[in-house]
C-alpha cells in the first residue's frame, strides 16, 4: 500500500548503467507487459491488463521533401537529406557549422543534455532551463562520479547575450537524464535522478514563479526509479517514468510536499497528458510501442484510482519510442510521437531500423492510425545501412542518424516542428498540410575541435523549445552548448496568433 506521504530526506543516489549489445539476428521471448508478477510483488503497484500492441497500418515510407535553403544559409555540400560527411566536416565551413534557413543569434558554452524550457516569471524575467549531464560521469555511473553542472539555469532577457544566473545541483537536477519538466501554469520546475535505470532517488521541486533566474527550492522526495516524466496541465500531477518497469504519480498540489497517489508497473519512456489531464500517452521502450491511457481516477483523486488502457499500438518501422506531443490541428486531435537511435530491445535487433517520427491521428483514441512520417533520407534503411563510417562519437548502426526529441511552438494548430536529430542536427518541419509534412530548415553546430578523430560528429539530443514572437528557436547540444537560432519566414509560416504557445507548459 502506497505511503500517503513520503518523509522528504535527501537519500543517496545509485545510477545503474544498463549496456545493451545484441546481434542483428537475435531474437528474445516479449516480457509480459507491464510487468511480471514478481516484479509487482516486489516493486508494488497495479498491475494493468494489458494485450498486445496492435500493429497499424502505415503510409508509403519515403523521406519528407528537402528544405530549399534560401540566400544567406550555409547548407551541407553532401547530396543525401541528413547527411553530414567526412567531406563537409574537412571543410573550412565546418568551424562555423551548417544552416538552411536559419540564424544563430546567441550562445551559452555549457553543453546540454536531453531538455530545454522556456519561461517567463511573474515580473516578466524570462529564462531558459537545460540540463548538462549527458555523457558525464554522474549521468553514467552515479552521483558520486562528480562533476556534472546539473540543471543550467540563464537569463534570456536579452537572447543574443545569455547570461547564466544559477546551477541547480541536488540530486534530481545534477543528473535528470531525460525527467527535466516544467509547467508554466504554475511556474514549477520539477526533475528526478535517472539514467538507463536508476534507483533510490529523488523527485526535486523548484519554484520559478517570483523570480525564474533564481529557482527556490521546494522539496526532495525519495523515489524508486527514475529517467522520463510528465506534468499534467494543471500542474498538480508529476508523472515519473522509471526504466525499470515502473510508472508513478506524484501529487505536487503542495509543491513542499508532494506524495505518490498511484504506481502501476510498465515499461515507459516519455510521458504526456491531455490538457484535462485525464489521457496519458506512455511510449514503452523494451517491447516498441505507444500505449494510450485513461488515467481520469487518478486526475480527480479518486480512492485508489485504477488506470485503464484504451489502446496499444505499433508499427513496422518502430525503433525505442521516446516520447509524444499531443496537438489539435483545427480541432481534430493528432500526436506527434518520436523514436530514437536505429536499433530494437525486444526482440533484440540491429538491422538498421531508424524509427524517426511520425504525426498520428487519435480523433478516435480506441483507434489511432498513422498519417504521415517526419524522416530524412539518412533515415532510410537501405542509405542508412551504407554510412556506418561517417564521423560520430558512438555509432552510426545503432545511434546514429535518428531522431531523439522534438517540440512545438504550440499544441493548437502549430505550422511547424522542430526536432533533434543526433548528428543531422536540429531539424524544422512544415506540418501545415499533415499528411504532407515537408522540411523546412535546419541547423548543426560545429564540431568540437577537440574531438578524436572520426568522433567529430554532432549529438543532438535536446527537446527544442519556441519564442513565436522572435521566431527563434532554443536548444541544447550535446557537444557544444546552448543556442538560440532564428528562423526566416519561409521556414516558419503564419497561421495562428503571434502570442499562441509563447509559454508552453509541456513538451
Amino acid at each position: 500500500m502506497l505511503a500517503r506521504r513520503l518523509p522528504r530526506v535527501l537519500l543517496a543516489t545509485v545510477g545503474v548503467l544498463l549496456s545493451v549489445t545484441v546481434a542483428s539476428s537475435a531474437q528474445v521471448v516479449a516480457p509480459t507487459l507491464p510487468a511480471n508478477d514478481l516484479e509487482s510483488a516486489i516493486v508494488g503497484g497495479q498491475v494493468m491488463s494489458s494485450g498486445p500492441a496492435q500493429v497499424v497500418p502505415h503510409p508509403r515510407l519515403r523521406p519528407v521533401p528537402k528544405a530549399h535553403c534560401a540566400r544567406g544559409s550555409h547548407p551541407l555540400k553532401d547530396p543525401i537529406q541528413g547527411r553530414v560527411s567526412r567531406a563537409d566536416m574537412d571543410q573550412p565551413q565546418a568551424a562555423r557549422g551548417w544552416t538552411c534557413n536559419m540564424t544563430r543569434v546567441g550562445y551559452f558554452p555549457t553543453p546540454g543534455g536531453f531538455r530545454v524550457w522556456r519561461y517567463r516569471d511573474r515580473a516578466g524575467h524570462v529564462c531558459a532551463f537545460y540540463d548538462s549531464s549527458l555523457g558525464s560521469p554522474a549521468n553514467i555511473v552515479s552521483l558520486a562520479a562528480l562533476p556534472t553542472q546539473g540543471v543550467i539555469v540563464l537569463d534570456m532577457s536579452r537572447p543574443a547575450h545569455p547570461v547564466k544566473t544559477a546551477a541547480l545541483t541536488t540530486p534530481g537536477m545534477i543528473s535528470p537524464h531525460e525527467s527535466l519538466n516544467l509547467n508554466a501554469r504554475r511556474g514549477l520546475l520539477g526533475a528526478e535522478t535517472g539514467t538507463g535505470l536508476t534507483t533510490s532517488g529523488t523527485l526535486d521541486v523548484y519554484s520559478v514563479a517570483a523570480d525564474c533566474r533564481h529557482p527556490v527550492l521546494q522539496s526532495l522526495t525519495p523515489i524508486r526509479y527514475g529517467h522520463e516524466s510528465g506534468f499534467s496541465a494543471d500542474g498538480r500531477t508529476f508523472w515519473v517514468a522509471g526504466g525499470g518497469g515502473q510508472v508513478v504519480a506524484f501529487d505536487v498540489t503542495n509543491p513542499k510536499a508532494p506524495y505518490s497517489i498511484w504506481a502501476g508497473n510498465m515499461y515507459a519512456h516519455g510521458l504526456n497528458l491531455s490538457r484535462d489531464g485525464r489521457t496519458l500517452y506512455q511510449t514503452d521502450p523494451i517491447n516498441g510501442n505507444l500505449g494510450i491511457l485513461d488515467v481520469s481516477a487518478v486526475q480527480r483523486r479518486r480512492p485508489a484510482p485504477q488506470v485503464r488502457q484504451i489502446s496499444r499500438i505499433t508499427w513496422g518501422t518502430v525503433s525505442i519510442p521516446q516520447n509524444s506531443i499531443p496537438i489539435t490541428v483545427k480541432g481534430h486531435r493528432y500526436l506527434i510521437e518520436f523514436d530514437e537511435f536505429a536499433f530494437r530491445f525486444n526482440p533484440a535487433t540491429i538491422d538498421d531500423r531508424v524509427g524517426a517520427a511520425r504525426i498520428i491521428d487519435i480523433a478516435n483514441p480506441a483507434r489511432p492510425r498513422i498519417v504521415s512520417d517526419l524522416r530524412l533520407q539518412v533515415n532510410m534503411r537501405d542509405v542508412h545501412s551504407k554510412l556506418g563510417s561517417d564521423p560520430y562519437p558512438i555509432g552510426i548502426k545503432t545511434n546514429g542518424y535518428a531522431a531523439h526529441y522534438c517540440g512545438v511552438p504550440t499544441q493548437r494548430d502549430p505550422t511547424i516542428v522542430a526536432c533533434s536529430f543526433l548528428n543531422s542536427g536540429l531539424r524544422v518541419f512544415d506540418i501545415r498540410h499533415i499528411k504532407h509534412p515537408r522540411e523546412s530548415a535546419y541547423f548543426i553546430s560545429p564540431p568540437k575541435a577537440e574531438a578524436g578523430p572520426g568522433q567529430d560528429g554532432d549529438m543532438a539530443f535536446s527537446q527544442p523549445v519556441f519564442d513565436p514572437k522572435r521566431r527563434d528557436i532554443w536548444y541544447s547540444d550535446a557537444t557544444s552548448g546552448f543556442y538560440v537560432l532564428h528562423l526566416n519566414g519561409a521556414a516558419w509560416p503564419r497561421s495562428v496568433s503571434r502570442d499562441a504557445g509563447s509559454d508552453s507548459p509541456r513538451g
